[in-house]
């Protein structure tokens, strides 16, 4: 066949397959104009610690010419204290979502059908058939996984969770026979997103101890709950817990997100990771925030005080208010379709978050912000209700 010109070749074509049909990750909208009231992306209303800014401005001098520490041994130090384990159950990332990708290379068996074997037997009476390419989830949850699903060729198996957001129990997943309890790689949002739900301890304990292979308790939303399952991670050998400092923290803009596990889970994640994936100011901040717990705990009350606030003024107005356990309400709104709510209250220039699908799209998420942004919000759905347009 006649070798093709290069200024011929078509770039498409030079894309792999699985990448051009990707449906990638869609973020939440960053308002380019001012005077908007940005409640779609969970970002904390309150900043970082002052102490956090003033240890980043006193890194920023000729040490930027340098690489960063590659695995945040620092920080990592600093984390186990924290959490009371060692450095080696810690692994950092440049972001949660780059620990759930590192998972999904790190866990499941993405390679090409007939390169391997799709299926091997790991069960002790050689009777269980346990699919090395599954990444498994309820829904809803976090929409990146079934992109980082798709992005490493694995199989996806999505499992409604119940009516009311509950997770179901062991028995009704084995009733189901949708749940692979042999999954290669499981992720349970805890607190859920964007349902906001948090799960008993004993119901992912349940889920835990029935399945074969890895889990990981994603607990972006955690630091606003009543209670976590970081123990599970410190318990059961096959358990990770991923948690950021987005959230709660403040460092959304420096990417920061770290693993909780057996020592031989977190080198997996570090032996498959990018190098220096933290940058080194990230590490900085990270460590710096850990130094003022009294700050965050103060912010989270202010949060936790304006979520109850903002729930009880929406269910006057007439939204179904799902309790939340997070920086954000999952509210079902009154009179018109919620996507009909996201665009009158984006006209009025208050950004909410609305998901299109199945099981989301009746609902919309809205972020927790300062308390003049609470108000902002009822003043503009009241005045939604008023018009009936």
């Amino acid at each position: 066949m006649k070798k093709p010109k290069p200024e011929t070749l078509n770039p498409a074509e030079l894309v792999r397959p699985l990448v051009r049909d990707l449906q990638p990750y869609t973020p939440g909208e960053q308002p380019k104009t001012d005077g908007v009231i940005k409640l779609n992306t969970n970002e904390n209303p309150y900043g970082p610690s002052p102490k956090v800014l003033r240890a980043v401005r006193e890194a920023v001098d000729e040490r930027l010419r340098l690489y960063p520490p590659p695995t945040a041994d620092a920080l990592r130090e600093s984390l186990a204290r924290h959490h009371r384990c060692t450095p080696a159950h810690i692994a950092v990332g440049n972001g949660m979502d780059e620990l759930l990708a590192l998972a999904t290379r790190a866990f499941v068996d993405c390679s090409p059908p007939g390169a391997l074997e799709h299926y091997r037997y790991y069960h002790s009476h050689g009777a269980a058939k346990v699919s090395l390419r599954t990444v498994q989830y309820f829904t809803p949850s976090y929409t990146l996984y079934p992109v980082l699903a798709d992005l490493h060729g694995a199989q996806k198996n999505p499992v409604p969770l119940q009516m009311d957001f509950a997770l179901p129990t062991v028995s009704e997943l084995r009733r189901s026979k949708v749940w692979d309890f042999a999954a290669a790689l499981t992720f349970i949002t805890t607190p859920n997103a964007p349902t906001g739900r948090a799960y008993p301890l004993e119901a992912l304990e349940e889920i835990i101890r029935a399945q074969e292979r890895v889990v990981v308790l994603d607990e972006a939303y955690v630091d606003f709950a009543e209670a976590d399952a970081l123990a599970l991670a410190l318990k059961y050998p096959h358990v990770l817990v991923f948690r950021t400092f987005s959230k709660a923290y403040s460092l959304c803009a420096l990417r920061v997100g770290y693993a909780v596990g057996h020592p031989e889970l977190i080198g997996a994640l570090l032996k498959v990771k990018d190098s220096y994936n933290v940058n080194g100011l990230a590490q900085v901040a990270a460590r710096a925030t850990l130094e003022d717990p009294e700050y965050y705990r103060d912010t989270i009350a202010k949060v936790r005080a304006t979520r109850a606030w903002l729930a009880e003024a929406l269910a006057e107005l007439g939204f179904s208010v799902l309790p939340s356990q997070t920086n954000f309400l999952c509210v079902r709104p009154p009179e018109h379709p919620a996507e009909v709510w996201y665009q009158k209250l984006r006209a009025r220039k208050v950004l909410v978050r609305w998901f299109d699908a199945v099981e989301t799209r009746a609902y919309l998420r809205i972020t927790v912000g300062k308390d003049h942004e609470a108000r902002a919000l009822v003043d503009a759905a009241k005045k939604i209700l008023a018009s009936r347009a």
